[in-house]
């Protein structure tokens, strides 16, 4: 995608209306498209490195799948999750799963990989943080918008 395109969608996803579909709309086609394609393609990775996270529920102990936008670490064996939950008040459910089961599985690039996650803070965090928004700039709307502090987290191979 060009840059004035990605700049576009920068825009656009940094919008209260966006905030208010894109959860509901965005992960049901990953979900799908991830499905139909055995975990080759997600649409949302079009735009930024996407994966599909299955994580223990926090409540039910039932696995729940997730597709989510990353940061690829350099390492190769990390990524970066943002649980800024498009803006919108409340932390997003899959966090809440991972302080809960820190182990967990991803599907990236059509592999499923065992993981552990870390919940970032402090200067780990600050510079997690840092480069999110060097990445994804609207990430710093999304935490404009609310008073909680937006979790990270560093999910490594284990």
């Amino acid at each position: 995608m060009s840059g004035v395109g990605v700049r576009l969608v920068q825009k656009v996803s940094s919008t209260r209306g966006f905030a208010k579909a894109a959860p509901y709309v965005i992960p049901a086609l990953d979900r799908a498209v991830h499905r139909l394609t055995r975990g080759k393609v997600l649409l949302s990775a079009r735009m930024l490195p996407g994966l599909v996270l299955t994580s223990t529920g926090a409540r039910s102990g039932l696995p729940r799948r997730t597709p989510l936008a990353c940061m690829p670490e350099e390492d190769g064996r990390g990524w970066l999750l943002v649980g800024s939950n498009f803006g919108r008040t409340g932390h997003p459910a899959w966090t809440a799963n991972l302080l809960a089961h820190p182990d967990a599985e991803i599907s990236w690039k059509g592999r499923d990989i065992p993981v552990t996650a870390r919940l970032l803070a402090g200067e780990e965090r600050a510079a997690a943080w840092e480069a999110a928004l060097a990445f994804w700039p609207p990430y710093a709307t999304y935490q404009a918008r609310v008073e909680r502090e937006i979790r990270l987290f560093r999910i490594a191979v284990k």
